[in-house]
């Protein structure tokens, strides 16, 4: 049970290795290195953002955007401003969106092989005619809404949205009942099966540091002065949960979702970012200065909240440290939100109901990392050795 990469790209990008039943810390192991203050280090300014883009590949777009922010904040007219953030960071979080849905909701949340074939290639036949919101397109939501209302959603952006706002997980689950013919709300609908048991989350714990200056100041403060913050990041003492659900626009509409609600959260974002009136606000960014010749910027993407802080040499104009704070470490932290209900499967489950469960939890908090299922019994037997 696993969603690994070769050996050799698995080393360098790191995975998580999960222990369902197993109690935090030791159910949730995340094997990903500091590579950015590693590799970040020394570098000319200039080349950080497309650095930044290549190690973090399945998010690139938004590490690129994030770190260009940054070095404008710690070092002003260093490098040419970036010009079309909001729509950038629109277009490439409505891309990823559809890419993750297409390609990876087949793959972890359908009930058996013969079901997970067929959900597959009809997934990827959806793709091959999705008018993709790219750069090079001068007005492509009128495509888009089209597309999604007659591939995904099977009724306007909308008003799918609006029934979202107004029901929630019921209208979640009304609606992909009532078209089980189609290959997504068929996926969605056999996923609530998993979902038994699983907990849901609270809003006090929805990552939103960005929301006022002075939790920016505080985020720029450990990040300098606390390295492994990065990697094992926690928020006024605790773990944080962060994705669309914990949007800064949507700080209002709390309410407690479950991982399997979660899935609607991001097709909402999805019918949310399609439309004119106020997808092109949702999605929030920004960037200060933390310290001296130090930045401090944040976007909000597909997975959630995205953070870098660099501090340069305007003189050499070299990078002297690189700190990001991706959401798959916040969300996997290993006594985190997942951490937490992986400790409360039932090991002794059967290997199908079990993978179930935990597939659900990867589709909802959605790490950048592959992922191996480890069975309980042989990962204590390993850690005894």
């Amino acid at each position: 049970m696993n969603g690994m990469a070769p050996a050799g790209l698995q080393d360098l990008a790191g995975s998580l290795h999960i222990r369902p039943g197993a109690p935090p810390p030791l159910g949730l192991l995340n094997t990903r290195q500091d590579w950015a203050a590693r590799m970040g280090h020394g570098v000319p300014v200039a080349r950080l953002p497309g650095l930044m883009g290549s190690l973090f590949n399945l998010c690139s777009h938004a590490h690129r955007l994030c770190s260009q922010l940054a070095i404008e904040a710690a070092a002003p007219g260093l490098l040419p401003p970036s010009p079309g953030v909001a729509e950038l960071l629109r277009r490439e979080t409505a891309m990823e969106h559809v890419r993750r849905i297409g390609l990876d909701w087949p793959r972890l949340l359908a009930a058996d092989p013969a079901e997970r074939g067929a959900h597959a290639a009809s997934a990827l036949a959806a793709l091959r005619h999705w008018p993709a919101p790219t750069q090079t397109a001068p007005d492509p939501w009128p495509a888009l809404r089209d597309w999604l209302q007659h591939t995904l959603l099977h009724r306007p952006p909308a008003d799918w949205l609006a029934a979202w706002q107004a029901g929630g997980p019921d209208w979640l689950h009304t609606w992909s009942r009532r078209h089980r013919d189609h290959w997504l709300p068929a996926l969605v609908a056999g996923a609530r099966s998993g979902a038994d048991g699983i907990a849901p989350l609270s809003p006090a714990g929805a990552l939103r540091p960005h929301a006022e200056p002075p939790g920016l100041g505080m985020l720029g403060a450990t990040l300098a002065l606390k390295p492994a913050f990065a990697l094992r990041p926690q928020w006024n003492g605790a773990c944080a949960h962060t994705g669309p659900w914990s949007r800064l626009a949507g700080a209002a509409d709390d309410a407690p979702l479950s991982p399997w609600a979660l899935l609607g959260s991001r097709l909402a974002e999805l019918a949310r970012l399609s439309l004119d009136d106020g997808g092109d606000s949702w999605l929030d960014w920004g960037a200060v200065a933390t310290g001296p010749r130090r930045g401090l910027a944040w976007v909000e993407m597909a997975r959630g909240l995205l953070v870098h802080q660099v501090e340069v040499d305007p003189a050499s104009q070299r990078v002297l440290a690189c700190r990001v704070v991706a959401p798959t470490e916040w969300n996997f932290h290993p006594q985190g939100e997942v951490a937490q209900r992986l400790a409360r499967l039932d090991p002794d489950l059967p290997e199908a109901a079990l993978a179930r469960r935990v597939h659900l939890l990867v589709a909802a908090f959605d790490p950048c990392v592959p992922f191996a299922i480890e069975h309980l019994a042989r990962a204590q037997e390993v850690d005894h050795a």
